[in-house]
């Protein structure tokens, strides 16, 4: 039976880059699918920092309640599943590789 990693305490917060306006003449498309990506990195970061280190963790429900929490908009299912790509694992070793010369 797994046990469930405690939450993570609260870490510091540091200050944010200055916002850049986003460049102009782009088709909607492009900044709809910017913006999504955004939204999933957020939302894959604080469920990190929320001790969910695996896509199977991570149902719909639980990614839109951690977007109420720090303040997002609801997600989509498309933005849940790009959050749920984000935490993927890997289970390759990197480890065992010979080191380059």
């Amino acid at each position: 039976m797994a046990v469930a990693a405690p939450p993570l305490q609260e870490l510091p917060s540091f200050p944010t880059l200055p916002k850049k306006r986003m460049p102009a003449g782009r088709p909607r498309e492009w900044y709809e699918s910017h913006n999504r990506r955004l939204k999933a990195m957020r939302l894959a970061i604080a469920l990190l920092n929320s001790g969910v280190y695996r896509p199977e963790q991570a149902p719909n429900r639980k990614i839109r309640s951690t977007a109420a929490r720090i303040g997002v908009h609801p997600p989509s299912d498309t933005t849940c599943r790009m959050v749920r790509s984000l935490i993927r694992t890997d289970h390759t070793d990197h480890t065992d590789r010979p080191a380059r010369r």
